[in-house]
């Protein structure tokens, strides 16, 4: 595969990514906060974040 045509299908794949975080957001009532910006950025470790992220927070012991 052409680099063009990789940056092109990972940011086509970054921004549907996002889309479904914003999306999952407003379908569950929830606040999707900053994770569609990070998704943007980071793909699938942002989509990650979004769906795990506050069941880490809430457990922590600090």
């Amino acid at each position: 595969m052409e680099l063009q045509a990789f940056v092109f299908a990972t940011a086509i794949t970054h921004v549907g990514f996002a889309a479904f975080v914003v999306g999952h957001a407003y379908w569950t009532d929830e606040d999707a906060k900053y994770w569609p910006y990070l998704t943007l950025a980071f793909g699938l470790a942002g989509l990650a974040g979004y769906f795990f992220y506050d069941e880490l927070e809430g457990s922590a012991n600090i």
